[in-house]
């Protein structure tokens, strides 16, 4: 079985090390590397090409919203969790606006970060309930007519299967309709919401609390 490679990024020694300690017992992980700065995230990426990294965010020597975006426009391919301790709409949106794929707070059961760089291989966002709740909240004050008001109620549903990382037919069989109408669902939420691709798709059904 091929190993998910892992890099974990923390400036505090006992964190780093304890995280490193807990994935190591996981047999399909494997912690390739650690850093303990921005600079040395991006050195280390550079050099291990890790699939998935944790990121912490306040760092000395460059933060992690800084080597989150230059990580990912250097290695696109890798995945990044952001695991830290605050949830300032301040860090929030920038480290996902970086790239970073998902949100979690350093309060987080062990198993669900585990459960989240499986999922990061897979391109499938996980946002820490209270960081989503967050967001939203300051979404809602901001007043705004947000994409999302345009989708129809079944493309509401289609939305929250790709946020579950449900495939094509998958979403054809829960919801008992053809994969043709699904791919037309699809096509037409990416293209409400400004977005790209299914990923984006996910990170943005996260961030606004529709799953």
């Amino acid at each position: 079985m091929e190993k998910i490679r892992v890099l974990v990024v923390d400036d505090h020694e006992m964190v780093r090390r304890g995280i490193c300690a807990y994935l190591e017992t996981e047999d399909d992980l494997e912690v390739v590397g650690e850093a303990n700065s921005g600079r040395a995230a991006l050195e280390q990426a550079r050099r291990l090409q890790p699939q998935v990294i944790l990121m912490d965010l306040i760092m000395e020597e460059g933060t992690g919203v800084e080597a989150t975006k230059q990580i990912k426009a250097e290695l696109p391919d890798t995945q990044i969790i952001i695991l830290t301790s605050f949830i300032d709409e301040s860090l929030i949106f920038p480290a996902l606006e970086a790239g970073a794929l998902s949100y979690l707070l350093k309060t987080a059961k062990a198993e669900d970060i585990v459960d989240a760089i499986r999922r990061a291989v897979k391109k499938e966002a996980v946002i820490e309930p209270k960081v989503a709740a967050k967001m939203i909240g300051k979404l809602q004050q901001s007043g705004e007519r947000l994409p999302h008001h345009d989708l129809t109620a079944r493309e509401l549903e289609v939305l929250n299967l790709i946020a579950q990382g449900k495939t094509n037919q998958e979403i054809a069989a829960e919801l008992f309709i053809g994969i043709k109408t699904v791919k037309t669902h699809v096509s037409n939420v990416l293209s409400k919401l400004g977005v790209e691709d299914r990923t984006q798709a996910a990170i943005y059904a996260h961030r606004h609390k529709l799953v």
